[in-house]
């Protein structure tokens, strides 16, 4: 946590040289952040690298056939094509340098450059994360306050017992009920997969296919993309959601009991006054955390449901890179994980300082 609470006493007095400019504040700490982050994505590497190299199994073995792998030559190509055959530190100290410019390899299962790989499998994954947060806020939040506001009648404990269960629910088996009810059963929406086989993918702009096919023009491949996208969002959205409700019922309830909220009320100010001015703005403070690390975990993939609905996305590429031995590909799908949960930390800090005042940037 990198933001600390203005406790001064009000009518205190502050020199301006006891306390940082407001731009030279916010430039001091996007500085410490950045070299923060640039530690962190080194200690991924040096973490990754080494935990690769040291499970059990073989690269060779896991991206070669059984005919090549009885061709000595065959096998003596591969490792020198990778590097494999070089001290395992020189093999790290010249990933670095590659890194430094800018180059994270080339996927051993592809034969494409990670980067390239990164920029297919990551739209997928954002297509399924943006839809699936914006619903999960506006219905988590909106069912924890009306949980909070109902403490202890019949309509929070069937909130609680609901979000006891979506928490309880593996998403393995709700993604299999979900095909079955919906897909299988009713014939609502596709099984899986990002486009019909109708359908062409369309001209890339940000990856994202509804949003593409939007641009384009093309219509019927945005409406025919976007009923792709019901079910996966549906899970997401049901586990995120039950997560929500239990954090924004438990802040609203902590901000409910403080002091200035019953004196609000014995003034006889309206509740709708003062949920707006003072239960909202307080409780959903730290409401934002907990939402910036779901968004951040929906961004890294979600392994099992994108490979139950053969959602193309960096879930299924992260899980194919780690049977294949793919050490470029885990690196650089680390790597992107570090910096997306970097990146919403720092926004989550910034924040802060909008929602609550009393915070400042440290």
């Amino acid at each position: 946590m990198t933001t600390t609470v203005d406790d001064a006493e009000p009518g205190a007095v502050t020199t301006t040289a006891s306390r940082p400019r407001p731009h030279r504040a916010l430039l001091l700490f996007l500085v410490k952040r950045v070299a923060i982050t640039a530690g962190l994505l080194l200690g991924v590497t040096i973490v990754t690298f080494g935990l690769v190299t040291v499970v059990p199994g073989d690269p060779v073995t896991a991206n070669l056939s059984d005919q090549a792998l009885n061709d000595p030559a065959t096998v003596a190509a591969f490792r020198e094509k990778w590097g494999l055959d070089q001290p395992l530190y020189v093999q790290y100290f010249q990933y670095l340098g590659h890194l430094l410019t800018g180059d994270l390899g080339i996927s051993q299962q592809t034969g494409r450059t990670v980067t390239d790989d990164l920029f297919q499998y990551v739209p997928a994954t954002m297509e399924l994360a943006i839809p699936t947060m914006v619903l999960a806020l506006l219905i988590g939040t909106g069912i924890g306050m009306l949980a909070a506001v109902r403490n202890g009648r019949v309509t929070d404990q069937l909130i609680r017992v609901g979000a006891l269960l979506g928490l309880s629910t593996p998403p393995f088996w709700l993604s299999l009920v979900v095909l079955y009810v919906f897909f299988y059963q009713l014939g609502l929406a596709p099984s899986g997969g990002r486009l019909s086989t109708d359908f062409s993918p369309p001209p890339t702009v940000t990856g994202m296919y509804t949003v593409d096919a939007a641009v384009a023009g093309q219509w019927d491949v945005a409406w025919d993309a976007a009923q792709h996208l019901i079910l996966p969002v549906l899970v997401l959205t049901s586990l995120t959601v039950a997560m929500l409700v239990r954090f924004v019922r438990s802040s609203m309830l902590e901000v409910l009991q403080q002091d200035y909220i019953r004196a609000a009320y014995a003034k006889g100010l309206p509740a709708r006054v003062v949920f707006r001015r003072h239960l909202l703005r307080a409780g959903l403070v730290p409401v934002i955390t907990v939402s910036g690390l779901a968004f951040a975990s929906l961004l890294s993939g979600t392994v099992l449901v994108e490979n139950i609905f053969g959602w193309p996305g960096l879930g299924q590429y992260a899980y194919r890179s780690a049977t294949a031995l793919d050490l470029p590909a885990i690196l650089g799908v680390s790597l992107f994980v570090a910096l997306v949960y970097t990146l919403v930390n720092l926004t989550v800090d910034l924040l802060y300082g909008l929602i609550d005042p009393r915070i400042r940037l440290s």
